[in-house]
């Protein structure tokens, strides 16, 4: 695996690709956000590692710009600060995961797997596969979805759980499903992550009242199913 890792602090950068080469990693280093963008803009890798506070162009600057860019290699933002709203911040910029500094190791290098196997996931041959309730469709081939015909623009992650609840349509989901399966790993459960996202997604496919998909069910988590009112 190929990873390009974006850190401006020289004793980290230093331990984090120690340790990656050390488990059988391909590490590049960027001292700061310019050359990091030029760096994953030219080159090809598997994952990229971005610290958030870099100097030149800060790591959801650099984000957001390689998404413009259409570069989809998957992203996993390193900060220091863990709060709901900063997780959301990140994964809004376009990254597909979130760690929060201090961490441990191996939660690094278990989340690098599951981006890595996410991204293998999501090449399918060409074959198109669509998933479908009522007039919402989602292409898997081209990580698209359309409501009553019309593109949704989503997020990487919205993306992520429209999906698997798409996977899992009529069937209860809790806050611990979701994390597990859409981010892949636990996050810290003393945030709402999971409840933000969930309200950004009906924003952007229950718009109409009586054609209403995502239902909560008190106590227990979220359901995709047609309104039959």
């Amino acid at each position: 695996m190929k990873i390009l890792l974006v850190e401006d602090e020289a004793a980290l950068a230093g331990m984090l690709s120690k340790g990656l080469k050390e488990a059988g990693y391909e590490v590049s280093v960027a001292p700061d956000g310019l050359i990091g963008h030029d760096m994953a803009f030219k080159n090809q890798f598997d994952v990229l590692i971005l610290d958030i506070m870099l100097p030149g162009m800060n790591g959801m600057q650099l984000c957001k710009e390689l998404r413009r860019q259409q570069v989809d290699t998957p992203i996993l933002m390193l900060t220091a600060l863990g709060t709901t709203e900063n997780i959301v911040a990140g994964l809004d910029s376009g990254a597909d995961d979130y760690l929060v500094k201090p961490f441990q190791f191996a939660e690094l290098e278990a989340r690098l797997r599951t981006l890595a196997r996410r991204k293998s996931l999501g090449n399918n041959n060409g074959q198109t596969d669509i998933l479908q309730i009522g007039n919402l469709s989602l292409n898997t081939s081209t990580r698209s979805a359309t409501l009553n015909s019309e593109p949704v623009n989503l997020t990487a992650t919205e993306y992520r759980l429209l999906e698997f609840m798409l996977q899992n349509r009529g069937r209860v989901l809790s806050r611990m499903e979701l994390l597990e399966n859409v981010w892949g790993i636990d996050f810290n459960m003393s945030t709402n992550v999971v409840d933000v996202y969930v309200n950004y997604l009906r924003k952007k496919i229950d718009t109409n009242p009586a054609q209403k998909l995502i239902h909560t069910m008190i106590g227990m988590g979220y359901i995709l199913k047609e309104d039959k009112k």
